[in-house]
């Protein structure tokens, strides 16, 4: 495998045309009549925290350029290895357990996973830089599904279990990804190239399905158990991916940043996440409204299958209805990255809250008609890209470079708790208030965003664009 200092070699045929996307030239500033490098005062983050400008010259945006590549080429890896196996889990449960009640255990397992790993992924990135934190996340996500592969083999329902929360670390590595685009990245491109980096993800994850059957056809001239093929993919595609990541993610974006602005990973700078956010008021608010938008997005997803097969549904319509879904949040994240470049992140995150809350009550009035279910579910999607491209682009920003993957990797635990509490609960709504009242309920929590925003605004700390940003310099003690 080869990684050339342009980019070319391995990237050159799934990633080249990121080249096209990220121009040699710094964006110009609307209204500044200069260039993306920051103003000699810095951000409110460098204010308070002795950061230096903004990366700037040709050399630096090389670096980002070839940065950005190799994280889609291992996004789609990564994408792939979730995508073979993530279904795949749910029959294996269901098969080893003896009874599909035990079949949703696939993805609480992966989901806690993910939650779990996210904070010491980051202090490993904050300790020794996103290379070494991503390859090991990817390698972890490989070991479980050779696991899986091994509880097959030996038909043991715990061993499986084990399996599936290693594999989680596939999600928390893809989760991480997005915010290593935005360590090298300017100001005015920063919500772009996280947002390449999600859209990536969709490649893999839409070849992954397609994977079932030639799995099954593999596993079986390996002698493999039946429903266990496809984690041979899995476990490669992980291995690959932490291969891209460790040979060819150099420079190192994170410890990269650290040297531009003057300081080191080491003990004396490091503080945690929690501690980071709690002088920080802007940044808890991206990650209040990245960890909401994702519990409504999964809350109602979660039951959507349900409610459809329940109304007379084929499995068909409600195979369209959910790639539908996927397709809303993954696709169009490139043209979220741009309005939140353009417009600021907390104009890209109340467009998202509009988003979501259009397709609740969609939901919520038109719950009888699979037509409008799938309108709803596509809304939702595509909300969902919003308020996470620009909560994400937000929370990069938001904190100095010393703190930022700590902060990350809380963003990241918050986001998938979230997601599993809103999985749990929206069980129990479905029955006590069907689909409509699911619906109605969980526009509470796009209303935790809209009046905190509001609030934030009133107070006088939430003027559009980046003034935001600078009434928010991290300071000791903030409300």
């Amino acid at each position: 495998m080869a990684c050339s200092p342009e980019g070319k070699g391995w990237s050159g045929g799934i990633t080249g045309w990121v080249n096209r996307k990220i121009s040699h030239r710094r964006q110009r500033r609307p209204g500044s009549g200069g260039t993306a490098a920051e103003p000699a005062a810095g951000t409110a983050a460098d204010q308070a925290g002795g950061t230096a400008a903004e990366p700037a010259g040709s050399a630096d945006a090389r670096d980002q350029r070839r940065v950005v590549q190799v994280l889609a080429g291992a996004q789609i890896l990564g994408g792939i290895g979730m995508g073979a196996t993530l279904s795949l889990g749910a029959l294996l449960a269901a098969e080893l357990s003896g009874s599909s009640s035990w079949s949703g255990m696939a993805a609480t397992m992966s989901t806690l996973g993910a939650a779990v790993l996210a904070v010491p992924l980051a202090r490993l990135a904050q300790r020794s830089g996103r290379r070494i934190s991503l390859s090991t996340g990817a390698l972890i996500a490989g070991a479980g599904a050779v696991l899986a592969i091994t509880a097959a083999a030996v038909s043991q329902f715990p061993l499986l279990l084990l399996a599936l929360l290693l594999l989680g670390a596939g999600s928390a590595t893809n989760l991480q990804a997005r915010f290593a685009a935005t360590d090298l990245a300017s100001e005015a491109t920063r919500g772009r190239d996280l947002s390449l980096v999600v859209w990536f993800t969709t490649i893999g994850a839409v070849l992954g399905p397609n994977l079932f059957e030639p799995g099954e056809a593999l596993g079986a001239v390996l002698g493999l158990p039946p429903l266990s093929g496809a984690f041979v993919f899995s476990a490669v595609a992980q291995a690959a991916a932490a291969a891209v990541y460790a040979v060819c993610l150099r420079p190192d974006p994170l410890l990269r940043a650290l040297t531009l602005r003057g300081t080191a990973p080491g003990p004396e700078r490091r503080r945690g996440g929690l501690a980071a956010l709690r002088g920080n008021p802007l940044a808890r608010y991206a990650v209040l409204a990245i960890a909401c938008s994702h519990a409504a997005m999964v809350a109602l997803m979660s039951m959507t299958p349900v409610h459809l097969r329940d109304h007379g549904a084929s499995l068909a319509v409600v195979g369209l209805t959910i790639s539908l879904h996927v397709a809303g949040m993954f696709a169009f994240s490139p043209v979220f990255g741009w309005l939140a470049d353009r417009a600021g992140r907390i104009a890209g995150i109340l467009v998202g809250q509009a988003l979501l809350l259009g397709a609740l009550i969609l939901a919520w009035t038109g719950a009888e008609s699979a037509a409008a279910v799938t309108v709803s579910l596509i809304l939702l999607g595509l909300g969902w890209s919003a308020s996470v491209v620009s909560g994400s682009a937000l929370v990069a920003e938001s904190v100095i470079v010393p703190d930022r993957a700590a902060v990350q990797g809380v963003s990241d635990l918050s986001m998938n708790a979230a997601g599993a509490l809103g999985g749990a609960l929206a069980g129990p709504l479905l029955t006590a208030l069907g689909y409509s009242g699911l619906g109605l309920t969980v526009t509470g929590l796009v209303g935790v965003v809209v009046v905190w925003t509001a609030v934030r605004a009133f107070t006088g700390r939430a003027p559009a664009g980046r003034p935001l940003e600078a009434a928010d310099a991290p300071r000791a003690g903030g409300s």
